[in-house]
């Protein structure tokens, strides 16, 4: 692994990550208290909860969903959704706030006009992880995903279009996002186990938008 880049807090900077990769180091600052109310919001409707995978491991990050549809995993496969196994009602609609700053973050990383449908947001407890892997359960590989970084500072894996690709290790700060699509948009990617910590805001977790165009 290679260490290319250590975010500084709230510090303005794009930083490209590969082609079609982009950090845009503190984009989400300007507007964190409202991401974290609509956080809130969508939880009080559909809670967090960790998701058996195919091969019938709990995953260490617990996850719900707002938008059209939402992401869900369970024995029989990955899938996206629109109602909620949980509660059997649709995910909450997505807020402005989040579709607003989505767009802005991709056509800031050359990506114009993205429209997600889907946001997964993840909440990481210290020592969650998420193991390399591809976002390949989308129709509409054209469109970039975009992922918000909130709460504790996060270790990210960016390798390339192989598993054996080398991988670099980018340290995200609270209001970070990164974008990737284009040549990157198979990238396989990741998140290290989280740090012990406590955020001014958030306390003890990392969450995590993660915003996609299903088809």
């Amino acid at each position: 692994m290679m260490d290319l880049f250590d975010a500084v807090e709230g510090e303005p900077r794009d930083i490209q990550l590969a082609p079609g990769a982009m950090l845009l180091a503190g984009f989400a600052r300007p507007i964190e208290t409202p991401l974290i109310e609509s956080v809130n919001a969508i939880i009080n409707r559909a809670p967090f909860r960790h998701l058996i995978t195919p091969g019938d491991h709990r995953m260490s990050v617990a996850m719900t969903n707002c938008g059209r549809v939402g992401w869900v995993s369970d024995r029989t496969g990955y899938r996206y959704d629109a109602i909620d196994p949980d509660s059997g009602n649709p995910w909450p609609q997505m807020p402005a706030v989040f579709a607003d700053l989505a767009l802005r973050a991709a056509a800031r990383a050359g990506f114009a006009d993205f429209r997600p449908d889907a946001c997964l947001i993840n909440r990481y407890d210290p020592g969650a992880k998420l193991s390399l892997h591809q976002d390949k359960d989308e129709l509409d590989f054209n469109a970039p995903i975009v992922s918000v970084s909130l709460g504790l500072v996060a270790t990210f894996l960016f390798g390339g279009l192989n598993r054996s690709d080398k991988t670099a290790r980018y340290r995200l700060v609270h209001g970070d996002v990164v974008a990737w699509g284009g040549p990157s948009r198979l990238a396989y990617h990741g998140v290290m186990p989280l740090a012990d910590g406590e955020h001014p805001l958030l306390g003890a977790q990392r969450i995590n938008l993660t915003f996609r165009k299903t088809r």
